[in-house]
């Protein structure tokens, strides 16, 4: 029997109990959520909002609370995400000081695309730190470039076979929007997100590859659209294209190998 810690915090408890409500009942509104747990309205709505900046929690048009897509987003598995964070941090670094745009470094689980790492720009208007927060991967610079690895059947079977979360069942629209996505990112080496995830955003996006070549995440650079307009992203491509060779994911060895 688990008991409740003596040095718990009630916030952080709030917080966790309004992720069970959420999960379970799979909509809240800011009274039920004051009313579950005891608390002011003020607190459920700074609670929520919170929730809803982390991805766990969306809010609709009727202001009712939805899970977010961070709470049915499967875990990364074993990839050792923290080691390519350390690995990568130098030409991060390196690329955001180039380009004087935010550096984000993205894993895909399934139709989403998770954050894991972030070098910001120095810039008074720039892209923050996405650590944490999932996308639709078909919708993201990074997703489109790991997206545009997979065979075509691979593609379908991700986007049209049966799924249990928020992207299953694409309309004949999205789909032929991904195709060409997929497609304009193979021809032309880097994928582009522009404002397809949050107004004024553009990112472009390439692909990082172990060393047996295959694509185990992606790098982007993104930043406000009154700086990236068509031409910078061109230029922005083909300066990640030329830095490629040093993006390459660590070799990391099997902990239970003898």
């Amino acid at each position: 029997m688990r008991n409740r810690p003596a040095y718990g915090q009630s916030s952080v408890d709030n917080a966790l109990l309004l992720l069970h409500i959420l999960r379970d009942q799979g909509v809240v509104t800011v009274s039920q959520a004051a009313e579950l747990l005891g608390v002011a309205r003020s607190t459920a709505h700074r609670l929520l909002a919170m929730l809803v900046y982390r991805d766990f929690a969306v809010e609709n048009e009727d202001h009712k609370y939805l899970p977010g897509p961070s709470l049915f987003v499967a875990a990364v598995e074993n990839r050792p995400t923290g080691e390519y964070n350390r690995h990568l941090r130098p030409v991060m670094t390196s690329i955001c000081a180039d380009t004087g745009e935010t550096v984000q470094l993205a894993v895909r689980t399934g139709r989403w695309v998770r954050f894991i790492a972030t070098v910001e720009s120095n810039q008074a208007i720039r892209v923050g730190d996405r650590r944490g927060v999932a996308l639709p991967a078909r919708l993201t610079a990074t997703g489109r470039a790991m997206l545009a690895e997979l065979a075509p059947a691979h593609l379908r079977r991700l986007y049209q076979g049966q799924g249990n979360d928020a992207e299953a069942g694409l309309a004949d629209a999205q789909w032929q929007r991904l195709l060409r996505d997929v497609d304009a990112t193979r021809h032309r080496g880097f994928a582009v997100n522009d404002e397809d995830t949050e107004s004024d955003l553009v990112a472009v996006g390439i692909g990082v590859r172990d060393a047996e070549g295959r694509i185990g995440a992606a790098l982007s650079v993104a930043g406000p659209k009154t700086r990236l307009g068509d031409r910078r992203i061109r230029e922005l491509g083909g300066y990640l294209l030329g830095r490629a060779h040093a993006l390459r994911l660590p070799a990391v060895r099997d902990p239970e190998a003898p």
